[in-house]
C-alpha cells in the first residue's frame, strides 16, 4: 500500500511557510550551462542592509539546516540561502564536482539576484568548503567568513594516518549518505554528543525516502572531491575577517582542523570551540552558536582577533 502521509514532507511544508513568513521567497535559476539553482531570497531587500549567504553541509536541504539561523539574522541582513548543486531543487549536467565549482554556482545566483558588490558567507560543514572557496575566488565581493566545522585543512594523507573514524571515502560516503534506518542512526551518533533516542524506524525512513533519495551517486562524486590532490600547501589563504566555530567533540570532522585552519590564517581568523558538542553543534548547541556568531556578523570590529575563545555552557 502506497504512503499517504509523510512527516517529513509536512515538516518540510511548514519550514517554507515559515521562511516565506520571514520574508524570503524562494527561487529557481537557471544558468544557462546545464546547471539549474534553488534559492530563498528576500522578498524585498533593503539596501541599508549587508547581504548575507548561509551555505549548507550534506544533509537534507539548506532549509532544514538554516531555519533557526534565518529566524534569527533576517531583521539585520539580507539573508540568502541556496541550495547548493544536487540538494534540493538545484542540478547540473555539467561534470564538475568540485567545491570551485560550487562556489561559483552560488556567486552565479548572487550576481543573478544583484548581490556582488560586498557579501557575507557562512559555511556549515560542506557549506565551510565553498564559502571558503567563494572568499577565494571573489576577494572583492566576499567581506566577512564564517567556518563552521568545516574541514578545509585537511590533507588527502589524513585519510590514511588515521585523523578521521573512517579510512577512506567510500566509508564516509556510507555514513554521510544513508539509505536505511540504520545507517541513519549511526549517523545521528556521528553528529551529536547526546543523540536522540527511540526514534521509530518508520520516521527514519520516511526522512530518507523524502530527503536522501535522489542525486545519490553525484553526492558520493561530491564527496570524493574533497579529499583528492589536497594538500595544505595548495589552500590559498584567505585575508577576509574569519570566523572559525567548531564542536570539541566532532566526529566528522576532528578538532585538530580547526587549530590547523587557525594556525593557516592567523590574525585574520577567530576560533571559537564549543564544549560538549560534536559536528551537529548548530542544533546540540544553538544558543551558544548563534550567540557568537550573532557577535561576529554585527561587530565590525573584534576586540581581539587573534584569541581562541572557549565556550564552557
Amino acid at each position: 500500500m502506497s504512503k499517504c502521509f509523510s512527516l517529513t514532507a509536512s515538516r518540510n511544508w511548514c519550514l517554507r511557510s515559515g521562511l516565506t513568513s520571514l520574508g524570503l521567497r524562494s527561487t529557481v535559476t537557471d544558468l544557462g550551462d546545464g546547471t539549474v539553482m534553488h534559492c530563498w531570497v528576500p522578498k524585498l531587500p533593503k539596501p541599508t542592509r549587508q547581504d548575507l549567504v548561509l551555505i549548507h553541509g550534506f544533509g537534507a536541504n539548506a532549509l532544514w539546516q538554516w531555519y533557526d539561523t534565518v529566524r534569527l539574522l533576517v531583521p539585520h541582513f539580507n539573508v540568502y540561502v541556496p541550495d547548493l548543486v544536487f540538494f534540493g531543487e538545484s542540478f547540473t549536467t555539467r561534470t564538475e564536482r568540485t567545491e570551485s565549482f560550487q562556489a561559483q554556482c552560488v556567486k552565479r545566483v548572487m550576481d543573478a539576484n544583484s548581490v556582488g558588490k560586498k557579501m557575507i558567507v557562512v559555511g556549515l560543514s560542506y557549506g565551510g568548503f565553498v564559502a571558503y572557496s567563494m572568499a577565494a575566488q571573489f576577494k572583492d565581493c566576499v567581506e566577512k567568513v564564517v567556518i563552521m566545522c568545516a574541514g578545509v585543512c585537511l590533507e588527502e594523507k589524513d585519510l590514511k594516518t588515521g585523523l578521521f573514524p573512517v579510512m577512506d571515502v567510500e566509508d564516509a560516503a556510507k555514513i554521510l549518505l544513508p539509505q536505511t534506518a540504520e545507517k541513519m542512526r549511526e549517523l545521528v551518533a556521528y553528529v551529536f554528543v547526546k543523540p536522540p533516542k527511540g526514534i521509530p524506524s518508520c520516521l527514519l525512513n520516511d526522512f530518507i525516502d523524502e530527503m536522501c533519495m535522489q542525486y545519490i551517486e553525484e553526492k558520493k562524486e561530491l564527496l570524493r572531491a574533497i579529499p583528492k590532490d589536497r594538500k595544505l600547501s595548495d589552500l590559498p589563504k584567505i585575508t577576509q575577517p574569519t570566523l572559525i566555530i567548531w564542536g570539541d567533540q566532532d566526529r566528522i570532522f576532528p578538532l585538530e582542523l580547526a587549530y590547523r585552519l587557525k594556525r593557516h590564517l592567523g590574525e585574520n581568523a577567530e576560533l571559537v570551540v564549543i564544549k560538549n558538542t560534536g559536528h551537529a553543534f548548530i542544533h546540540e548547541k544553538s544558543k551558544e552558536c548563534h550567540k557568537h556568531l550573532k557577535h561576529f556578523l554585527l561587530n565590525s570590529k573584534r576586540t581581539n582577533p587573534t584569541a581562541n575563545r572557549q565556550n564552557h555552557s
